[in-house]
Order: C-alpha cells, then sequence, then structure tokens
C-alpha cells in the first residue's frame, strides 16, 4: 500500500450512554480531537441527548445497548462490536466503563486490535468477588489511561497494575470556552433574570447532580453556621429522578432557615456563565471524586474554589493557594472555609484567581487532555503495527 492508499487510523470509542457527564464530555472532546487530527472517531453508545453534538461534528455514532450488564447482551454486544470493527477498519477499541468494556475486551480479542480503557472512578469494590471481578475489566486495557494520580494509585493498591502500564491523563478544562473574558454581559444578564440572581449580596455556588454524595446536605449545614448570613447559595444541577433526595434537600432547608439564602436550579447548559454569576464555587462531595472538574473549570474563570481534601481535589486545590481544601462530611470546617473566603479583599481575591487561571491552562486545559490521549492512540497503533510486522 502506498503512502496515498494509507487510510487514516480509526478509533472506536465506547461508553454507556450520551446524556449528561465528565465521561460523556471527554468523549466527544477527544473525537473532536480526533476529527481535527486527521483521524476517524467512531463512538458506540446507548444513545442520549448529546448524540446530536457529534452529528453536529460529523462524527459516526451507533446505537448499541452496550449499557446493559446482562451476560448474554454483553455477549451479543461483543460480536456486533467485531463485526463493527471489520467493517470500519477500526485500529483501536476504547472503553470508558465497565459493561461496554467486558464486549469491547472481547471483541477487541476476536479482532486483535489494540483494547484500551480510560478508568473514570473508584468503582465500589464490594464484599463479593464477583463484584471485584466485574471492575477488573477497566484494569486490562493496555495501556490503562488514569484521570488523576488519585485514580492511578487506586488502580495500583487495588488491582495489581503496574505502573508501566498506566498513562496518567488529567480531565482537561475547554480554556475558550471558560474563560471569564469571552462571556458576554448580556448571557450574564439574561440567567440572572432567570434565576432571580441578586445583584447585592455574595454568590455561593454548588454546581453537581443532586444526589447524597455530592454533599448538599454537609453544605446547608455549613451555611446555618456561617458568620455571613447575607448570601444567595445556588445548588445547580438536575435530580436526575431522585425526587426524594430533592425533597429531603427542600424539607431541610424550610427546617434550617435557608429559605431567602438556598435556590436549587435544574441542570445548565451554560455553566461559564453561572460561574460568572458567582463568587465562590464550592465541592462539597463526601466521597472522593476521581477527577472532579467543577474545581479546575471554576478556577478557569477566576472563582475561589472550596473543596473537600480527598480524591481529585487534591490534585487541582493548593491549599491557600489556588483555593481552599476542607475535611469532607465536616460543615463546620466548610463554614469557616466559607466565611475565610467571604472575608478576603480584592486583592487577595485577585492573587488567587491570577494564580488558579495559570495553573488550570499549564496543567489540566482540555487541549494537553486531547494531546496526550492521542498519543497513547498512536503508541497503540504504532505496537500493532510492530507486533504484525514481527
Amino acid at each position: 500500500m502506498t503512502d496515498s492508499e494509507k487510510k487514516s487510523p480509526v478509533i472506536l470509542q465506547v461508553l454507556p450512554r450520551l446524556e449528561t457527564g465528565g465521561v460523556e464530555r471527554g468523549t466527544l472532546e477527544i473525537a473532536s480531537a480526533l476529527k481535527e487530527a486527521g483521524w476517524t472517531p467512531i463512538v458506540v453508545s446507548g444513545g442520549g441527548r448529546m448524540v446530536v453534538d457529534l452529528n453536529r461534528m460529523g462524527v459516526e455514532h451507533v446505537v448499541m445497548p452496550v449499557y446493559s450488564k446482562n451476560p448474554f447482551v454483553i455477549r451479543k454486544n461483543a460480536e456486533r462490536l467485531a463485526a463493527l470493527i471489520r467493517e470500519k477498519r477500526v485500529d483501536v477499541i476504547h472503553a470508558r466503563s465497565r459493561a461496554p468494556a467486558w464486549s469491547a475486551k472481547r471483541a477487541a480479542e476476536k479482532t486483535g486490535i489494540p483494547f484500551i480503557t480510560t478508568f473514570h472512578g473508584a468503582y465500589n469494590m464490594g464484599p463479593f468477588r464477583l463484584k471485584r471481578r466485574y471492575n477488573r475489566v477497566m484494569a486490562e486495557g493496555n495501556p490503562v489511561i488514569a484521570v488523576s494520580d488519585f485514580i492511578k494509585r487506586h488502580i495500583m493498591e487495588n488491582y495489581g497494575v503496574p505502573e508501566e502500564r498506566i498513562r496518567l491523563i488529567h480531565r482537561g478544562v475547554d480554556t475558550d470556552r471558560f474563560d471569564a473574558q469571552k462571556v458576554k454581559p448580556d448571557r450574564m444578564i439574561a440567567l440572572a433574570k432567570k434565576w432571580r440572581v441578586p445583584e447585592d449580596v455574595p454568590v455561593v455556588m454548588l454546581p453537581g447532580r443532586l444526589t447524597r454524595w455530592k454533599g448538599q446536605s454537609v453544605m446547608l449545614d455549613a451555611l446555618a453556621r456561617t458568620e455571613h448570613k447575607n448570601l444567595r447559595c445556588l445548588f445547580v444541577g438536575s435530580d436526575q429522578g431522585r425526587s426524594h433526595y430533592r425533597r429531603e434537600l427542600e424539607k431541610k432547608i424550610k427546617k434550617l432557615g435557608l429559605e431567602g439564602v438556598v435556590q436549587m436550579v435544574d441542570h445548565c447548559s451554560e455553566m461559564e456563565v453561572a460561574y460568572m454569576l458567582t463568587d465562590i464555587a464550592v465541592s462539597a462531595s463526601t466521597d472522593p471524586e476521581a477527577f472532579g472538574r467543577v474545581v479546575p473549570e471554576a478556577q478557569a474563570m477566576g472563582r475561589i474554589v472550596i473543596g473537600t481534601n480527598h480524591g481529585g481535589a487534591t490534585e487541582t486545590i493548593i491549599d491557600g493557594v489556588t483555593g481552599f481544601l476542607v475535611p469532607p462530611g465536616d460543615p463546620d470546617a466548610l463554614a469557616k472555609a466559607l466565611d475565610r473566603a467571604l472575608s478576603m479583599t480584592a486583592e487577595e481575591r485577585d492573587r488567587m484567581a491570577k494564580n488558579s487561571i495559570e495553573r488550570v491552562r499549564s496543567e489540566f486545559s482540555k487541549a494537553l487532555m486531547c494531546s496526550k490521549t492521542l498519543d497513547v492512540y498512536k503508541e497503540a497503533v504504532n505496537g500493532a503495527t510492530e507486533e504484525k510486522r514481527a
């Protein structure tokens, strides 16, 4: 085959669905980077609202029930994926979640192409061997991509994966989108009116879906204990069907007398604008975040951030320099951090904002994440080529 006849590498990413979330957004960002590099991206999922974004990019999406944990469906999906690999002449298959990974691994073995995984979270190990075995497929990629140093250590300690088979690639922030200079005032005014955000009080925001481990309840306890009472706190995120938890939070808001302080708003597709309405962004997760994009996104916008001192936040926040760290599940400590942040002088805020923006751009940008991921794909493609030659 001559150079002019060589096809561009084809990369197949597989994930359960394309609804919302960091895994889904990362999939789209890598697909876009592959397209820009002249490679051919394909995405397989069970569908969802973000498929339209792939369509806009001109990236092929194949609907398949890869979200299913049924062993028979997993086996059938492996056959479907193997057929797709052969039809599209796929070079690398990249699995981003456990159920799809089982099908993807079998398809890779059937077709002889490299199998890569991204370990997005510290999965619950559970008391049963079956659970551990189910999780283990994510540690069987060659290589395995870890989204933070916290996850890298988790993989090594719990699955015995040697360090040389792991590639540390932090999730990335789109610094073109999350740039305070690029958010137009009319967008801020429109969102402020929609959410009825007051102009004359500090605004604190806790972004994240309404689920217990995201720490909304801890945040409420902290707000009840702060010295600064004249503020507005926004809980930004969908309950995704967790109506019971939403009602529980609403009752707690009333019980603590925070009706005029806390406001729950649903899913927001303009988070860069939401951050501009905010003085302080909080990540109060009681379980460690694998990486946690909320913190570096807010930092990229020059916001003051408070995060819990475990998981990915310990890598994105330098305490006292690019934000503040507090013990998880500790409302007293969170209240003190809020008071400290709200009492900062303009000079102190500006210094922390500058430190945060510079660090996100140098260490946690989307461009860097995409570049490192494409390097992994190149490594896999070149390695497979060398094996065939041998």
